[in-house]
């Protein structure tokens, strides 16, 4: 009985990971709009799990900031105001530089070399924009890859899912990207030269320029 009580809490466990793992692609990729109810038996039917599993799998999203669970009533996908999405671009401006300059001494040349495809990636004709935000999202996480033991990794990654709609439609008016492209080719010098101090310049003026664009759109918090 106990190795049959073990085996059904590791399925359930297998199962929760799986779940959340489709769920968490689907909501950085667009998939699912800010504000957008999430089902538990829509979810438990389209995966053939029972409710357990799933309960779980939002439990984990909820705490990567993807998902608002209300107590009682069920889950939606993180939606933000403008003054809550400003607030959190403020606190990024202020927290991602220290965050890149804690991890810039630790970052091996795999890293390195990757940053670099993924801003010829990001630069190369034709992009689209899904494959944009996913090497966009990439080449700065693995920025902070050096220092993502810490607290201010985890703050800052939570921080990145809960906006990650808001960049997503920040890129799509974007007349063009070749300031954005600039940014990261600028960035991955500094991080090649092991300039801290460069480094954090162009970061906060990066974030900065995004909050001050998303602010003239009120529309998409509507």
């Amino acid at each position: 009985m106990t190795v049959m009580i073990r085996d059904a809490g590791y399925r359930e466990n297998v199962a929760s990971h799986r779940i959340a793992a489709s769920l968490r692609t689907a909501i950085l990729g667009g998939g699912y709009s800010p504000g957008e109810r999430i089902r538990q038996e829509d979810i438990a039917a389209r995966f053939g799990a029972s409710r357990i599993p799933v309960r779980e799998a939002l439990r984990m999203l909820h705490s990567e900031g993807l998902v608002t669970l209300v107590a009682n009533s069920g889950a939606w996908v993180t939606k933000l105001s403008l003054a809550e999405c400003a607030e959190t671009y403020l606190i990024r401006e202020r927290l991602e530089p220290l965050l890149l300059r804690t991890s810039m001494p630790r970052l091996d040349d795999a890293a390195i070399d990757r940053l670099g495809l993924l801003a010829g990636d990001m630069a190369a004709p034709g992009t689209g924009l899904d494959a944009f935000m996913r090497a966009d999202r990439e080449f700065h996480l693995t920025s902070y890859a050096g220092a993502a033991s810490g607290q201010m990794w985890q703050i800052i990654h939570r921080m990145w899912n809960t906006t990650q709609h808001y960049r997503r439609e920040y890129t799509r008016r974007a007349p063009d990207l070749d300031v954005t492209h600039l940014e990261h080719r600028l960035l991955l010098d500094c991080i090649r030269r092991q300039d801290a101090d460069d480094a954090e310049r162009v970061l906060v003026t990066h974030i900065r320029r995004t909050r001050l664009e998303l602010e003239k759109h009120p529309e998409i918090f509507a």
